[in-house]
């Protein structure tokens, strides 16, 4: 009896049509995907002129019109911009200056963050928005005072004017870890405390592990800013063996003549290691702007 009704049931059933809803693009989502696409290419539109003009000779990079495509394509302007310059040196000094910062400022950093986000103290708070608001203070201002500190010290025309100031304070790299320590659970340093562990021992051995993809993101911010920091080398850096990658580039514009094709290959040498950062830490940075905004 149930087989019939079952037979009866899957003989008479209606068919079931599966249908695919699409779904309806706003126009609003179509001029915002137009107005970013125009944003990125303004926004590529001076790589692409700086590469184009490093394989061009110097009489064609100012044409009107300007000719996008170099003929003939010289590929002697980067030997020649490599050799007219002591460029090695340069790269090194960045790299080694570059490397030293990330370190420093990733121990210190995270250091000063675990403190302001799970070791409570008087005064803590507002201790941490006196740090942030060292951030609104413009860098001309404190130029000044730092150049006369370099000097007492013996620092300038060094590279510890370079490395020390940047991997001891930073407050955007504590701002930003911090906001990742907060969020983990207080039960890790309760069970850690009962097994005897210190401030230290927490830090070492579970603040540090469970942060890294932060400190990957803070280090990304960090490298860019110290491989691209143009300003503090002209400052206090005079010899040409002391200078980095941007301060030599800089070299290739004399008083009254500017040689800017070997200085545009110059610059498209020095930007190979921050395009190979960011296309192999693109989601790291991405999870630091959206972190910050977010927090």
């Amino acid at each position: 009896m149930a087989n019939n009704v079952v037979a009866a049931v899957e003989k008479n059933a209606i068919p079931v049509i599966e249908t695919k809803v699409k779904k309806r693009v706003k126009p609003s989502q179509i001029l915002i995907h137009i107005i970013l696409t125009i944003g990125a290419i303004i926004m590529v539109f001076p790589f692409l002129w700086t590469v184009s003009s490093s394989l061009k000779d110097i009489s064609q990079i100012f044409l009107v019109p300007p000719a996008w495509l170099p003929n003939p394509i010289k590929w002697s302007n980067y030997i020649d911009s490599l050799t007219a310059m002591p460029f090695g040196l340069a790269y090194w000094n960045s790299f080694y200056i570059t490397a030293v910062v990330v370190l420093a400022t990733l121990l210190t950093a995270s250091m000063a963050a675990y403190a302001f986000a799970k070791i409570e103290f008087k005064g803590a708070n507002f201790l941490f928005v006196l740090f942030l608001a060292t951030m609104m203070v413009p860098k001309q201002v404190t130029m000044i005072p730092l150049y006369i500190i370099m000097g007492k010290i013996g620092w300038l025309d060094s590279h510890l004017s370079l490395i020390v100031p940047g991997a001891l304070f930073n407050a955007f790299a504590v701002f930003l870890l911090r906001q990742f320590i907060m969020g983990i659970p207080k039960e890790l340093e309760e069970a850690a405390i009962i097994d005897g562990a210190g401030y230290f021992k927490i830090y070492w051995s579970i603040i540090l592990p469970l942060i890294r993809p932060s400190l990957a993101a803070v280090g990304i911010f960090v490298f860019l800013g110290s491989w691209n920091n143009f300003l503090d080398a002209l400052i206090f850096l005079n010899t040409p063996q002391q200078f980095t990658v941007p301060l030599l580039l800089n070299t290739f514009k004399g008083l009254y003549v500017a040689d800017w094709a070997l200085m545009m290959a110059g610059t498209t040498i020095s930007v190979i290691p921050v395009l190979i950062i960011y296309i192999f830490a693109q989601k790291q940075i991405i999870e630091g702007v959206t972190i910050t905004g977010i927090k």
